[in-house]
C-alpha cells in the first residue's frame, strides 16, 4: 500500500492535455526541421530545381509570351511566382518522405506506442513541413528586387502569409499521402501523377484567361490557383485577367489548409485504430 500512495503524487502531476499536446508537437518539428537542413543535397536540390526550371522556362518563352492575359510581362517575369509555389511544393511534400522514413527506421512506431496523442504527431510533422517550405519559399524571394518587386510591410507580411498558408495546406497533403504508405517508390508514383498536374493547373505556367473552357474550370477547382493568384497581385500589385479579390484567394486558402489539416487527423487516427484492431 504504501507503493501505491508513494505513486499516487506522481501520476497527478503529470502535465495537462495541453502541455503533453504542445511538447511533442515542438519537438517533432525541431526535428524536421533539423534534419532537413542536415541533408545539404536535398535543400540544394529543392532550391536549384526550381531555380533551374524558372530561368531555362523564363528565358526560353521570353517576350514571345506577352499577352493580355499575363499582362504584358516578360515570361520570366510571369513565371516567378509559379516557380515560388513550385518551391514550396516540393519543399512541403517531399519533407513528408520523413513519415515513411520514420517507419522504416522504427522511429514512428516508437512515437505511436509512447503516451503520446496522435494530435501532437500530425501537429508536429506538418507544422515543420510547413516551417521549412515557407522558410525556403522566403529564400527564392531574395530574387524579387532583380524583377523590380519591392514590397511594403504590409505586402510582405501577407505574401508570407500566403507562401505559409500554400505551404500548410501541401505539407498537409503531403502528410496524408505518406501516411499510409511503406514505400518512397510509391510516394514518389502519387507525386508524380497528382500534384505535378495539380501545379500545372495553378496559373503558373499560363493565365486562366487565355486557357480552353475545361482547362479554366479546373483550374477554378485547383485550391493552388488561388495561391498563385494572390502571389501574383502581391508581387506586383496588379491584378491579371481572371483574377480574383485578394480576399477571396486568402478565403479559399485559409479553407484548404483548414480541411487539409482536419483530414490528417482522420488519415492517421484511422490507422491506428485498424493496428489497434
Amino acid at each position: 500500500m504504501a507503493t501505491n500512495t508513494a505513486t499516487l503524487p506522481t501520476t497527478a502531476l503529470h502535465p495537462p492535455s495541453r502541455v503533453g499536446i504542445l511538447l511533442p508537437s515542438v519537438s517533432l518539428w525541431w526535428r524536421e526541421i533539423v534534419r532537413f537542413y542536415r541533408q545539404r543535397s536535398r535543400v540544394i536540390g529543392v532550391i536549384a530545381s526550381p531555380l533551374l526550371f524558372w530561368v531555362v522556362i523564363g528565358s526560353g518563352f521570353g517576350t514571345s509570351f506577352r499577352s493580355s492575359g499575363a499582362g504584358g510581362q516578360h515570361y520570366l517575369v510571369y513565371f516567378f511566382p509559379g516557380a515560388l509555389i513550385m518551391i514550396v511544393l516540393f519543399t512541403a511534400i517531399f519533407t513528408m518522405m520523413s513519415v515513411i522514413e520514420d517507419r522504416k527506421e522504427g522511429f514512428l512506431l516508437s512515437v505511436l506506442v509512447a503516451p503520446v496523442s496522435r494530435s501532437a504527431i500530425v501537429l508536429g510533422k506538418v507544422v515543420g513541413g510547413a516551417t521549412l517550405a515557407t522558410l525556403q519559399g522566403l529564400l527564392f524571394l531574395l530574387f524579387a528586387p532583380f524583377l523590380g518587386i519591392h514590397f511594403s510591410i504590409l505586402s510582405l507580411l501577407l505574401t508570407v502569409a500566403v507562401i505559409f498558408l500554400v505551404a500548410f495546406s501541401l505539407t498537409a497533403l503531403g502528410f496524408m499521402i505518406a501516411w499510409p504508405m511503406d514505400s518512397t517508390a510509391g510516394f514518389h508514383a502519387v507525386i508524380n501523377l497528382f500534384l505535378i498536374p495539380l501545379w500545372l493547373l495553378s496559373g503558373s505556367m499560363f493565365p486562366i484567361s487565355g486557357a480552353s473552357l475545361w482547362i479554366r474550370v479546373l483550374m477554378r477547382i485547383n485550391p493552388l490557383t488561388y495561391g498563385t493568384d494572390a502571389l501574383r497581385m502581391l508581387l506586383y500589385q496588379a491584378e491579371l485577367t481572371g483574377s480574383l479579390p485578394l480576399n477571396v484567394n486568402l478565403l479559399v486558402l485559409a479553407v484548404f489548409a483548414m480541411v487539409m489539416f482536419g483530414l490528417c487527423f482522420l488519415v492517421a487516427n484511422r490507422r491506428t485504430t485498424r493496428s489497434a484492431g
